[in-house]
């Protein structure tokens, strides 16, 4: 009983952890003592259960009323967000024609910016490269700038551009006089006073320049336009007032600049290379010997005529000699005569028709040597193509030029001649018919004066 008794307590110490108070740290002095003070923790236990409780109670039915709270406010919300989902969609529908109207607007917009950058860009190169920018200096920059951009341009940007397009209109239909650095023909560099006409020429001193981009500078070209056209320019520099006279590019230089490249007539003649040079030797011969001959036979014919009009022959023409045969032996019979007279004939012909055969072979030779310098031309090109590719056409035209410069060499100096060769060679032929008619002639009236005469015999 004892042993249970003493347990209890011992199960009561041990399930209070600690007292507060200076009562906990006294022992107990007897079981009264003992007891008491296990009912009054009992007692305090109870009462902190109790506020415990009471506490958890309280806050339980304040939870029920957050909970309430929390539902009232959760239902709001979702009143709320019904609501603004609503909006939303009213908004997604809107945004959509606003993006709808927006995407119509910057293609519009886009477009627009396109042209401008476009303008921007041909109006910049257009610029760089005219005439104008000699005496009005750089213009472009700007230009580019904006060409390159990727913003919008501003209203100054646009009035700028504007501006420029203004001036070279205006400027492309002024005839301006202005100072200026101009490099010569030899690369040096003079101040001289330089007249633009509109955006086409320019002109100094009576010469042509020509505008170069690349340094901004007026260059005098190597090779000048006809004399006609230079006279015009120095009677222009003179004008200060009223109109005259000048002969403008209208490609803006185009054609002016590629008269530089065109070769002279020593340089074309170059191009054909030694077929060529032979060609010219032949033309040069068969000129020769065809003025040779022409003046031979004019002489020749001169002085065949004159002896028609005596019967005196003279031995310095071909009738004459003839005549000379005729009369030393005019005591032969007809027949004899006439036989004599062909052999004199026959021996005035090669004096008439010396060189034709050659001036007809150098006709016929000039053409044959123009088609060999094709053949050799085009060898040459074939090679080049060969060895280089097409990729480059000047490595091909050296063969073609002497290809087709040789054509021209002979078909040009073979046809000259070939029509001078038939001039000779008709007067040739003239003269001796003259020849051939006169000797008839002659053996006629010689058979017809002794037919005259009476007959020996018969008398």
């Amino acid at each position: 009983m004892n042993s249970i008794y003493w347990g209890v307590i011992w199960f009561v110490l041990l399930s209070v952890p600690a007292w507060s108070g200076p009562a906990a740290q006294e022992a107990p002095g007897s079981l009264e003592e003992l007891l008491e003070r296990v009912r009054s923790a009992r007692q305090a236990d109870t009462r902190l259960h109790g506020e415990r409780e009471a506490r958890f109670v309280a806050e339980r039915d304040q939870q029920q009323e957050r909970i309430q709270q929390a539902r009232a406010d959760l239902d709001e919300v979702r009143r709320e967000g019904e609501q603004k989902r609503v909006v939303f969609e009213q908004n997604e529908d809107r945004l959509g024609e606003l993006r709808d109207q927006l995407d119509e607007r910057a293609a519009s917009l886009g477009e627009l910016f396109g042209v401008v950058r476009q303008v921007a860009r041909d109006t910049a190169g257009l610029l760089e490269n005219s005439l104008v920018s000699a005496q009005l200096g750089e213009r472009a920059a700007f230009l580019y700038a904006v060409g390159e951009s990727r913003e919008l341009p501003s209203l100054d940007e646009l009035e700028r551009l504007w501006v420029g397009l203004l001036e070279e209109m205006t400027q492309s239909g002024r005839v301006v006089q202005f100072p200026t650095t101009v490099v010569d023909a030899n690369g040096a560099q003079a101040e001289r006073t330089v007249v633009r006409v509109g955006v086409f020429n320019s002109v100094s001193q009576g010469n042509y320049l020509r505008y170069v981009p690349e340094t901004r500078q007026l260059v005098e070209l190597t090779r000048q336009p006809e004399p006609r056209y230079r006279s015009d320019a120095q009677e222009l520099e003179q004008i200060s007032d009223g109109y005259g006279a000048f002969g403008i590019d209208p490609s803006r230089g185009a054609i002016l600049a590629a008269l530089v490249q065109t070769p002279d007539v020593w340089e074309r003649l170059q191009q054909g290379g030694f077929i060529g040079y032979i060609i010219i030797a032949i033309g040069f011969v068969g000129l020769g010997l065809v003025v040779e001959r022409a003046v031979y036979l004019w002489r020749e014919g001169r002085r065949i005529d004159a002896q028609r009009q005596t019967d005196t022959p003279q031995a310095d023409n071909a009738l004459g000699r003839v005549m000379l045969v005729y009369h030393n032996d005019e005591e032969q019979d007809a027949e004899t005569l006439e036989a004599r007279l062909d052999e004199a004939i026959l021996n005035q012909i090669p004096r008439l028709e010396r060189g034709l055969s050659t001036i007809s072979i150098l006709a016929a030779v000039a053409p044959l040597l123009g088609l060999l310098g094709t053949v050799v031309g085009m060898i040459d090109t074939f090679q080049a193509i060969t060895l280089f590719g097409t990729g480059d056409p000047r490595t091909m035209s050296s063969g073609i030029s002497q290809a087709l410069v040789t054509t021209q060499l002979g078909l040009t100096v073979a046809i000259p001649i070939v029509l001078l060769h038939t001039l000779v060679s008709g007067k040739s032929t003239r003269l001796i018919q003259i020849l051939d008619e006169q000797s008839a002639g002659m053996i006629a009236r010689l058979v017809e004066r002794r037919s005259e005469l009476p007959d020996p015999e018969s008398a």
